[in-house]
C-alpha cells in the first residue's frame, strides 16, 4: 500500500463555514480534511505549508464552463482548461454539451468522462444537452448535474426554442435543468432589424434586454407549471432580477457572471469583440441591480461562463465573430478584489463560489473547510495586487477581457484532493482530479 497523502496548512487565515475568521491550521489526509484548529501538532510524513499572511477558502466550483473537448481543442482543452483552473483556483467545474459530437447521449457523456479523467488536474461534471428528441438521454444518462437548454443563441439540434418541445422535457423526470435564457424568435427579428451594422455595441441591442426576460418569464411559468428544479443561467438584466425578486419558487436558483457585475456596453469601445458575449453586456444599471440580486439571496451564486476563441476568431468583423470570454483564471480575483473594495464580503465570495454551488448542484463533501469535507482548497494573497497580463495566461486562448485590470486575491497554492497542483506559479501536471457525483 502507498503511504498516506498529508498535508498541514499552518498559520492560514481560514474561512470557517459560518463565515467567521480563524487563524490556524488545517490538516489534510489523503482526500479529505481532517482537522481545523487555532493549532496542529507536528504530523509525520505530512507536507507542511506555511500560509502565514496568506487566506485559505474552499476550492471555487465553476458550474458552467465551455472547455471545447472534443472537437474545438483548437479554442481550448479539458488540459489546458484544467491547468488554467488551477492558477485561478477553481477546482472544480461543471461543463456544457455543445462540444463536437453534442453531448446529448450517455456515451458522449462518458466519453468526456474518460477524457477528463486522464487530462483534467481539477475535479468535473459534464451536463447533458437538450434537443427535441433526446427525452430518454435526458431522463437516464449519468453521472450529469443537470440538462442544459438552449432557449435561444444556438442553433443546430441543441436550440429548444419552442414551448411544446419545452414542455415535453419539464413534464418528465425530476433532474434540474439549468436554461440559457434568451428568446430566439425576438433575436431572429432583431438581427432583421439591425443587419449590415458592424458595431461589435449592437450586439447588446440585438439580443436585448427583453430577448432574455421573455425566455426568463417562460421558463418560470414552466418550472412552476410543472414543479420542476430550474436553474438560470449567466442572468444579465435587471428586469430579470427583479422578477425573480417577485418571484422565486424555492426550486428555482440562478447565477451570475463577474463579467455581467463588472463590464457593461461601455466595453465595446474599449476591446471590441473581445466583450462580444451570450448573453450580452448590458447598462451600468444592469450592473447594480444584479449586485444588489446577488447580495439579496436573489442570484445564488457565480459561474463564469468560460467560452474561449482564438483572437483570430475574435478579430473577424461583427457579425461573424463570435460570442464567449475565457474567465477561469481571473473570476476569483475579481470577486476578491471586489470584496475588498466593500461590494461583498469575503465570506460572500465564498457562499457564492463554492458553499452555494455545492448546495444547489448537490455535490457532497465540497464547498467547506471543515472536517469530513474534501480537501479542496486555495490559499489567495490578499496583500499583493498584480494585473492581469495577457502573456500569463494558461488558457489556450491566451486573452482575457480584463487585460490590464489590477487585481488582489490571486492564487498561491491550489490543492484539489489533498493534492498541490498549483503552487507559487507552478502548475503540477501530474495531478489528476475526480468525477464529481451528484445526489
Amino acid at each position: 500500500m502507498s503511504s498516506p497523502q498529508i498535508l498541514l496548512i499552518r498559520r492560514a487565515r481560514i474561512i470557517l463555514p459560518n463565515g467567521e475568521l480563524m487563524i490556524g491550521d488545517v490538516l489534510t489526509r489523503d482526500r479529505q480534511i481532517v482537522e481545523v484548529a487555532p493549532e496542529i501538532s507536528q504530523t509525520a510524513l505530512a507536507t507542511e505549508i506555511d500560509a502565514e499572511g496568506l487566506t485559505l477558502l474552499p476550492g471555487v466550483i465553476d458550474p458552467q464552463v465551455h472547455f471545447r473537448e472534443p472537437g474545438l481543442e483548437h479554442k481550448e482543452d479539458l488540459f489546458t482548461a484544467s491547468c488554467a483552473c488551477a492558477k485561478g483556483g477553481v477546482t472544480s467545474f461543471l461543463e456544457m454539451p455543445n462540444t463536437r459530437p453534442l453531448t446529448t447521449t450517455q456515451q458522449a457523456l462518458d466519453d468526456k468522462l474518460q477524457r477528463a479523467s486522464k487530462k483534467s488536474l481539477v475535479n468535473y461534471g459534464f451536463f447533458i444537452g437538450a434537443t427535441a428528441e433526446n427525452l430518454p438521454d435526458l431522463l437516464l444518462a449519468k453521472p450529469t448535474p443537470g440538462i442544459k437548454i438552449f432557449m435561444g443563441s444556438m442553433h443546430g439540434q441543441l436550440l429548444v426554442d419552442g414551448e411544446t418541445a419545452l414542455s415535453a422535457i419539464f413534464a418528465k423526470g425530476h433532474r434540474l435543468i439549468a436554461v440559457h435564457a434568451e428568446d430566439q424568435a425576438r433575436i431572429n427579428q432583431r438581427r432583421q432589424e439591425f443587419a449590415n451594422i458592424h458595431d461589435p455595441a449592437v450586439h447588446s441591442q440585438i439580443q436585448d434586454n427583453q430577448a432574455a426576460m421573455l425566455a426568463t418569464q417562460l421558463a418560470l411559468k414552466l418550472s412552476q407549471k410543472y414543479q420542476r428544479r430550474l436553474h438560470i443561467l449567466h442572468m444579465s438584466t435587471a428586469e430579470e432580477a427583479d422578477l425573480l425578486r417577485q418571484e422565486k419558487p424555492s426550486w428555482v436558483t440562478a447565477e451570475v457572471t463577474p463579467q455581467h457585475l463588472l463590464l457593461n456596453t461601455s466595453a465595446y469601445e474599449k476591446i471590441g469583440t473581445l466583450a462580444q458575449m451570450n448573453p450580452p453586456l448590458r447598462s451600468p444599471h444592469d450592473n447594480e441591480v444584479l449586485w444588489q440580486a446577488l447580495r439579496d439571496g436573489v442570484i445564488d451564486f457565480i459561474a463564469t461562463d468560460h467560452a474561449p476563441h482564438t483572437l483570430e476568431e475574435k478579430a473577424q468583423e461583427y457579425p461573424n465573430s463570435p460570442s464567449g470570454m475565457p474567465g477561469v483564471e481571473t473570476s476569483l480575483a475579481l470577486m476578491l478584489t471586489a470584496a475588498m473594495e466593500g461590494k461583498c464580503t469575503i465570506a460572500q465570495v465564498v457562499n457564492w463560489m463554492s458553499k452555494n454551488v455545492a448546495v444547489a448542484y448537490g455535490i457532497p463533501n465540497k464547498g467547506a473547510i471543515a472536517p469530513g469535507y474534501d480537501a479542496d482548497l486555495v490559499l489567495v494573497d490578499l496583500n499583493t495586487y498584480r494585473p492581469v497580463r495577457r502573456e500569463e495566461l494558461l488558457t489556450k486562448c491566451r486573452w482575457s477581457p480584463f487585460e490590464g485590470w489590477n487585481l488582489t486575491g490571486w492564487a498561491t497554492t491550489t490543492i484539489v484532493g489533498g493534492e498541490i497542483v498549483y503552487d507559487k506559479g507552478q502548475v503540477n501536471t501530474q495531478v489528476r482530479g475526480q468525477a464529481l457525483t451528484f445526489l
